[in-house]
C-alpha cells in the first residue's frame, strides 16, 4: 500500500474535538472531505500525518491554539450601535456579520448578544484559544498526475 504525498488528493473522515474532549466538528453528517495535499487547505500538522497514512488508517493530531485559530484577543470583542446594522434580518445570537478593519481588510464578526441599542460581537474565530484534536481516518488516494 502507499502513502499520499504533496499534491496528491486525499479523502479523509474526522472528528475535531476541542481541547476538553467535546466533539465540534465531524464528516458524519457531510461525508469524507476531500484535501490537495500542499495546496494549504487543512493545518499542516494533519497534512504531515497523512504523508504516513494508508487508507483506512486512523490516527489523533492534536494542534495546539497557537497552531490552530490563535489565542482569544479580548480587541476583538466589540460593541456596534444597532442604528449601524441592517434592520434586517434582525440580530441574534450566532449571526455572521461582516465588516472591515481599520486597514480595511475583511473580518467576520459573531453576535454574541443583542441589547437594546447595541449588538456585542466577537471577531474571534469560534475556537480561539482552544486546543484541537482531529480524529481522522484516511478513506482514499488519488496519486497527482
Amino acid at each position: 500500500m502507499t502513502t499520499p504525498t504533496n499534491g496528491d488528493t486525499v479523502t479523509i473522515d474526522y472528528v475535531l474535538k476541542r481541547g476538553d474532549g467535546e466533539p465540534v466538528g465531524t464528516t458524519a453528517q457531510s461525508g469524507p472531505q476531500d484535501v490537495q495535499l500542499g495546496a494549504g487547505q487543512i493545518f499542516p500538522q494533519i497534512e504531515a500525518a497523512l504523508t504516513d497514512m494508508k487508507v483506512g488508517d486512523e490516527q489523533s493530531v492534536s494542534i495546539p491554539c497557537d497552531s490552530a485559530f490563535g489565542e482569544r484577543q479580548e480587541a476583538l470583542v466589540v460593541d456596534i450601535p444597532r442604528e449601524n446594522l441592517p434592520p434586517e434580518p434582525a440580530p441574534q445570537p450566532g449571526m455572521a456579520l461582516q465588516a472591515q478593519q481599520q486597514d480595511g481588510s475583511p473580518i467576520t464578526l459573531y453576535v454574541v448578544e443583542v441589547g437594546d441599542t447595541t449588538v456585542k460581537a466577537d471577531g474571534n474565530h469560534p475556537l480561539a484559544g482552544e486546543d484541537l484534536t482531529f480524529d481522522i481516518t484516511l478513506r482514499d488516494i488519488k496519486q497527482a498526475a
